[in-house]
């Protein structure tokens, strides 16, 4: 049979092949989102998509103060502006240069947390993203816990209970935003979704670094002074004591000395008295 005449029969066979080998891999893919397995992957590649779209805004930023500052200082050579608005014009300038740097940055920072993602893309049979997530701020909570019911380290370090001190404040709002992302996430959150509770979760334990390092640096001086006061105290309690014992002690001592003296020494003591009376 002529090789072309069966190829043009059986066309079909190649095209279906494919076709099911694209709908394997898109069903596998889709499998694996629903599963959560790429959860990670997909959020951190929606960040760099959303950092490179700021990045392109920065930019025209730029552009755009730079021309800015460029009408206005031929403006000033006119004398139809102030020194003012040239300086002005050049502080804008300057700020969204350093937007645009920061935003590509982010965009390198992203990149990185994606690559990341992808290499550490869990097995069939290991934790989700989520659940590791969800134990990484488990475990901030149970940290900060320890400060609230461990009554040695309440009375080392009170400030980490203390919602007037400015880092014990940050924690807690940090905790009540990454309580709140997590609701929102819930059981299969978007990527957007896991973005958001991600980085409430790095925030809240930035804030608890902060909020452990300034109360432990307070709590230093803190148990230092209190615990030089107790020592003081007890001391001061120490040596009244012992007094009120020593004489307490010396009155027992003389009241059994009078109680034991010997009979004679009564008589004795009893016939010199007389002789001094006659």
């Amino acid at each position: 049979m002529d090789p072309l005449m069966l190829l043009g029969e059986w066309w079909w066979i190649a095209a279906v092949g494919a076709g099911g080998v694209t709908a394997g891999a898109v069903g596998l893919r889709r499998r694996s989102t629903r599963s959560g397995r790429r959860l990670a992957v997909d959020a951190a590649r929606h960040d760099l998509r959303a950092a490179k779209v700021a990045v392109v805004e920065k930019r025209a930023a730029v552009k755009i103060a730079r021309a800015d500052h460029t009408r206005i200082a031929a403006e000033r050579t006119a004398r139809r502006a102030t020194a003012e608005h040239v300086a002005s014009a050049k502080r804008m300038l300057r700020d969204a240069e350093r937007d645009a740097k920061a935003a590509a940055a982010d965009v390198r920072a992203k990149q990185v947390r994606l690559n990341a993602a992808r290499a550490a893309l869990p097995a069939a049979s290991a934790p989700r993203p989520l659940e590791r997530l969800r134990a990484d701020h488990d475990a901030i909570v149970a940290r900060w816990m320890t400060y609230e019911t461990d009554p040695g380290l309440q009375i080392a370090y009170p400030a980490m209970s203390d919602v007037k001190q400015p880092a014990t404040a940050a924690y807690f709002r940090a905790a009540n935003r990454a309580a709140e992302a997590r609701r929102t996430a819930g059981e299969r959150p978007t990527p957007a979704e896991f973005a958001d509770y991600r980085d409430a979760v790095d925030a809240l334990a930035r804030a608890f670094e902060i909020a452990e390092h300034t109360a432990r640096g307070r709590g230093d001086t803190t148990a230092s002074v209190g615990w030089q006061d107790a020592a003081q105290d007890a001391i001061s309690r120490s040596a009244e004591a012992i007094d009120r014992a020593a004489g307490a002690a010396a009155s027992a001592f003389a009241a059994w000395s009078a109680r034991k003296r010997p009979r004679g020494d009564d008589r004795e003591g009893r016939e010199g008295r007389d002789d001094r009376d006659r």
